[in-house]
């Protein structure tokens, strides 16, 4: 029987001592059976580290890492990603509920690809369901097609996995895109992406996480930018996208980026307009709005920054 490949598992914690005991034993429950926990705590301030280090005691394949100040996530996962040494990286949040098979199904399936991802199903901070998964929100993309990570995404860190082959591509981690739809980005231009159509994860919903998808509390998501922001967010992101050095299409990101960068002169961009419907269904595959919400989404863009 050929020896299964070890999995690493990239945990990042902060201030997590809330929910990371639930979190680790379903980690070191995991029914793979060649894993290692890498997890890099970003200088907590309560008990997160004596839980760690009282699960590493009992579990050898753990290994903590300290950060000497507070670097902030995406630095801690670009960190853990370093230090993790399977030929498969899974990314793992302190605060969701993996289900013991997540590891097993996703190393059998994940096959020529450069990353697989699955569902996630939504619950409360109590653990109690929100009866919605992650599928219900977005459309769950799956293939080798860059463009429909232009304006959305549907990898979740918490539900991916890639092979290692991918780190010298993603690192560092840009600050203009969060990193799991970085990686994702990544992925697509240098390979495949496939999609497990199971919940795999409980992802937790709180007013400390550090995102607000379902918008449980009246707290606004920490990404959360409008108006002129929003443009000058959004074209950063493309400046970023479009300098990756394997672009499948280099010229259509440059053109992307060059006609973006004119809502910040124009007040009326006409080109913007014509070039996204003319890529509609690219752009907007990942969306799960309706027919009207989604043309409405392509028009907002028809306006420039000197009318925000």
């Amino acid at each position: 029987m050929l020896e299964k490949p070890l999995i690493s598992i990239a945990l990042c914690t902060f201030n997590g001592d809330r929910f990371l005991r639930e979190q680790l034993d379903t980690l070191v429950n995991q029914d793979y059976p060649s894993k290692e926990i890498v997890a890099v705590d970003d200088a907590s301030s309560d008990t997160t580290l004596s839980i760690l280090q009282e699960y590493a005691e009992k579990f050898p394949f753990i290994s903590i890492h300290e950060n000497q100040q507070n670097i902030g996530f995406r630095k801690s996962f670009e960190r853990a990603i370093l230090l993790s040494k399977g030929s498969l990286i899974a990314l793992c949040d302190q605060d969701d509920v993996w289900m013991p098979e997540k590891l097993t199904l996703m190393e059998a399936q994940i096959g020529e690809n450069q990353l697989i991802y699955h569902d996630s199903a939504f619950i409360k901070e109590n653990g109690q369901s929100l009866n919605k998964n992650m599928s219900d929100v977005v459309n769950m993309y799956a293939g080798d097609n860059y463009k429909p990570f232009l304006f959305f995404n549907s990898v979740s860190g918490h539900a991916c996995m890639f092979k290692r082959s991918l780190v010298p591509y993603i690192l560092p981690l840009p600050v203009s895109i969060y990193h799991d739809h970085w990686i994702a980005y990544v992925a697509a231009n240098l390979g495949t992406i496939s999609y497990i159509a199971r919940p795999l994860v409980q992802y937790r919903q709180h007013d400390h996480a550090r995102t607000n998808i379902l918008k449980v509390s009246d707290r606004k998501p920490i990404d959360y930018v409008s108006g002129k922001n929003k443009i000058l967010s959004t074209l950063a992101g493309f400046e970023t996208m479009s300098n990756f050095k394997f672009n499948k299409e280099p010229a259509f990101l440059r053109r992307l980026v060059k006609i973006y960068r004119k809502r910040l002169t124009l007040p009326i961009n006409f080109n913007l307009i014509t070039f996204m419907f003319e890529h509609y269904q690219s752009f907007l595959c990942i969306s799960k709005k309706n027919a009207f919400s989604n043309t409405n989404f392509i028009f907002k863009h028809l306006w420039g920054l000197k009318l925000k």
